[in-house]
Order: structure tokens, then C-alpha cells, then sequence
């Protein structure tokens, strides 16, 4: 047979390629259109307008491309890479989106009259929001019920997809070569039996970014906490079919008192809290977070931009509050986290960005 015959595995890698970048333009364009229809009919709709403060020019239209695309191609190398199976860039709960995408539209006057309104602690007959933390008790985004309902849950990852255009899994798997890498060099202790790694992803909402880190690392035993039991509910059946060596353990906690012993965990993460955190209560998850890392483990962030590292997205950084209700966003974007992870002991603070997130690597020392 002519070599000519023979299948080029090269060509195989780029149809791939091809597939994925196709399925990402894909969400990109329904994100955008889903945001440009549903506003220009809401303000249509309604007496009361609502508008971005910072309208977004061509130029920062190309730089917001420019800079998905580099977030992209980012993900794609670390596939190449093996960080995770290429599959893993094609997952999606298409089943939640047919279900859900309807009941989003429903949504959509409520979330704009209680914007219009104000109205920030709007919670429907029946949540008892008792026992929560002040800052917590918000219609974050507007959102229904915030982070209270079931309803509430299995709308968030789908509202999360619209908002970011598609690239919320992208930004999320920018945790995972970090992660992998330095458990890969965890040593085992001499002469103990070999027991699974184990991980706590503090707040971890929806089980997304647990979900994606068994993907990358399925030998790994997973935790989760979250204040809400509604998103703990949702985050069980994501994790239904996860391929860990226990089910994983979520809890109904708070992060600021994590109910696990000392030095328990060889790495820690967290995904897009912080920015809905005020200061002090930052702090004090930071400090749980390093109470629980175990010495030599390691606790990686994920979470918005902020102003020092992107001046260009400054205004996006303003539109995101004035938009959305974020009431700790302006604090967030200009605290030093590095300076908090410091104080609370961490030491080799690394930080990344990519398109409109920004990373946090953190090592906790050996004694």
C-alpha cells in the first residue's frame, strides 16, 4: 500500500481542532445573540431602560476576541498536553440545555424588574434565608432566588455559558495543569499504604469545576462545600457518573469554618468566590484554606480580572456591578490576594490571566 494510504494522525489532531474551535465559535455566537435579543426586547418592553455605562467600541470587541482566542488555544494545548482527554473540551449537559434554555427566557422579565427595582434581597415564599451569613442573602445577578432554590441551580451554569460567551469551561480548566503538576511530585510517605489524593474545591457551587478536575485527574478523592443545599442537590447529579475511587463527598459548609481537620487535603481550589466575598470574609477562607492544605500541598484560585493586571477590561470591570448586582466586585478587583494568601502562610504565590480571569497558585510550606 502507497504510504499516501496511510492515515496522518496529524490531520486527525487538526480536524479535532477544528471541531472544538467550531463548537466554541458556536457558543460565542449564541451568547452574543442571546444577550443582544433579549435586551434589545426587555428595553422595548419596559419603561425602565438598561444600559451598559461603558458601551463596547470595535476596539475592545477585537481585543476581547483576541484575547478568547488566546484562552482557547491555551485549552487546546493542554489537551495536546495531556492535562485532559480532548474529549473532555466537548462536554456539555445538553439535556439541562434544552430544559432549561426556556425557562431562562421566563426568567428574564423578573430578573429585569427586580434590577430596574433594586430589589437585592427578593427571595420567593418559603426560603428561609436564617443561619446565613449577611453578605450571602443576595439576588446575586439578579438571579432568582440567588443562590437559594433548586430552580435557581439549574439555571446557573446556563446563564454562566451566555454571559461568558462559551468560555467558562476554558477559563475553569486553566486550574487543572497546575493542579496535576504539582500532585504528580506529592511525595507518598515510606512505608505507608498508598491512599488516593485528596482535593477540596471550597464554594464549589454546581460541581463544575469538580467535575472537570476528575476529568483531568480521575484517581483523585473529591470534596466539595457550599452554603447552599440547593447547588449541593445540583452538584450531585453532575458528579453522578464522576470516575473517582470514592463518590464525591460534598457538604452543606461555609468557608470560613470548614468542617475538616488540619492539613487533610493535599490541594484545595476555588473558582469564581472571591469576588462575592467582602474582605474579611476573603481572608478568612484564605486562612481555612491553608489550615486544611496539608504542608508541601498546594491552593489554586480562579476568579474575575482585576484592574492591576488587565487596565485595558477596565470597562467591563465597571460594567459587570453596575449590571449585574455584585456588591463586593469593586473591592475585589483592586485587593491584593497575594498579599492575603501571604499572611495567612502561603508561600510561591504565582498568578496568571486568562481573557477575564485571573489565577492565584499558592504553596503551603513544609515545616
Amino acid at each position: 500500500m502507497s504510504d499516501s494510504f496511510t492515515p496522518n494522525l496529524l490531520n486527525s489532531d487538526a480536524l479535532t481542532k477544528f471541531a472544538y474551535q467550531t463548537f466554541q465559535q458556536g457558543k460565542q455566537y449564541f451568547g452574543f445573540a442571546h444577550k443582544t435579543l433579549s435586551s434589545r426586547l426587555l428595553n422595548a418592553l419596559f419603561d425602565h431602560k438598561r444600559e451598559e455605562p461603558n458601551p463596547l467600541n470595535q476596539a475592545m470587541l477585537q481585543t476581547i476576541q483576541s484575547k478568547i482566542d488566546r484562552l482557547l488555544e491555551a485549552d487546546w494545548q493542554d489537551a495536546e498536553a495531556g492535562v485532559y482527554p480532548k474529549q473532555a473540551l466537548f462536554d456539555n449537559r445538553w439535556d439541562d440545555f434544552f430544559r432549561y434554555y426556556p425557562e431562562l427566557w421566563i426568567d428574564l422579565p423578573k430578573i429585569w424588574a427586580r434590577a430596574t427595582q433594586k430589589r437585592y434581597q427578593d427571595f420567593s415564599a418559603g426560603i428561609s434565608t436564617a443561619g446565613y451569613p449577611d453578605y450571602y442573602v443576595q439576588n446575586f445577578h439578579h438571579q432568582t432566588d440567588g443562590y437559594f432554590s433548586d430552580a435557581s441551580a439549574n439555571m446557573y451554569d446556563l446563564q454562566v455559558e451566555v454571559l461568558f460567551n462559551g468560555t467558562a469551561a476554558p477559563m475553569r480548566r486553566r486550574i487543572l495543569a497546575p493542579l496535576k503538576q504539582h500532585l504528580s511530585q506529592m511525595p507518598v510517605a515510606i512505608g505507608t499504604t498508598p491512599q488516593p489524593l485528596k482535593l477540596l474545591d471550597i464554594a464549589c457551587g454546581t460541581g463544575n469545576s469538580l467535575k472537570l478536575i476528575n476529568q483531568a485527574m480521575p484517581d483523585v478523592a473529591l470534596y466539595g462545600i457550599d452554603l447552599s443545599p440547593a447547588y449541593i442537590r445540583k452538584a450531585n447529579d453532575n458528579l453522578a457518573n464522576n470516575q473517582g475511587p470514592i463518590p464525591a463527598q460534598l457538604i452543606q459548609a461555609n468557608g470560613e469554618e470548614l468542617p475538616f481537620v488540619n492539613e487533610f487535603f493535599e490541594a484545595t481550589t476555588s473558582t469564581f468566590l472571591f469576588h462575592e466575598l467582602p474582605a474579611d470574609a476573603r481572608q478568612n477562607v484564605i486562612n481555612e484554606a491553608f489550615r486544611v492544605t496539608k504542608p508541601g500541598g498546594i491552593f489554586v484560585i480562579c476568579d474575575s480580572v482585576q484592574k492591576m493586571d488587565a487596565p485595558e477590561f477596565e470597562p467591563l470591570m465597571e460594567n459587570f456591578p453596575a449590571m449585574f448586582h455584585e456588591p463586593y466586585y469593586r473591592h475585589y478587583i483592586a485587593d491584593d490576594l497575594v498579599a492575603r494568601l501571604e499572611t495567612a502562610g502561603f508561600k510561591d504565590v504565582a498568578t496568571h490571566n486568562h481573557f477575564m480571569s485571573k489565577y492565584w497558585v499558592a504553596i503551603k510550606p513544609v515545616a
